[in-house]
């Protein structure tokens, strides 16, 4: 990955800071890390050799700062859409700002980023867009329907921009777990895949030319897409 010119959102906690890690034990040429907190900067530009992170201070919620990071970070050929909220909010009776919160990011936001890059990967020959998102692309729980609606929004985006993008030579590549172990998981005793590894599996299945990755947990629920809701939501709701 000697050539990678990658721009990873969400970069200061997390996958995205496993992201940035590994891109720069990959031999990355240049990683811009992006965190919404500028207090972050200087620690998320030490994960690298001098110059090779550049941190980034965006909120991918704020057309402005977006537009601003586009004109910063005109050699990118990777973008990875990775910055994400979890409001474990209920759609009927949760508060509607939060709900608006997790489709502003996981839908609005990646479409922002997306809109503002396209065009720049187009110029440096291609490139990559990889979206995180989640096992609750498939299939909502109880408690966390706003989630489970942006990411599955965020699916037929990824689906849908894969095709428009295709044209100019864009790779777009869709990444779905389950549970990891990050901060946003912290207090939930569950199992969960380890970021260090499932990094190296996202990236190793990225330069393998794949168009999706699913862990297996989530691989099984995809599975289930085509059977009635009875069946995928066995245990839950009107078929407890």
């Amino acid at each position: 990955m000697t050539e990678t010119v990658a721009l990873v959102t969400g970069a200061n906690r997390g996958l995205g800071r496993e992201f940035v890690i590994q891109l720069v034990e990959r031999g990355a040429r240049k990683i811009y890390a992006t965190t919404r907190q500028p207090g972050k900067v200087s620690l998320l530009e030490q994960l690298g050799a001098p110059g090779q992170v550049e941190a980034l201070v965006v909120d991918i919620t704020d057309p402005a700062t977006v537009e601003a990071a586009a004109a910063a970070a005109t050699d990118v050929n990777l973008l990875i859409n990775n910055a994400g909220i979890a409001t474990a909010t209920n759609l009927l009776t949760g508060d509607l700002g939060r709900i608006r919160a997790e489709m502003d990011t996981h839908f609005w936001g990646t479409l922002a980023m997306t809109r503002a890059f396209a065009p720049i990967l187009g110029s440096n020959g291609g490139g990559a867009i990889m979206n995180v998102m989640s096992l609750l692309s498939f299939r909502s729980y109880p408690g966390n329907g706003a989630y489970a609606a942006a990411k599955g929004a965020e699916w037929q985006l990824t689906n849908s921009t894969r095709l428009e993008l295709a044209g100019q030579g864009t790779h777009v590549m869709g990444v779905h777990l389950s549970s990891t172990d990050t901060d946003m998981m912290k207090g939930w005793d569950i199992p969960k895949n380890d970021p260090s590894v499932i990094i190296s599996d996202v990236l190793d299945a990225l330069l393998k030319g794949s168009h999706e990755f699913l862990d297996a947990d989530t691989q099984a629920v995809k599975d289930q897409l085509s059977l009635p809701p009875e069946a995928l939501y066995a245990g839950m709701g009107p078929f407890a």
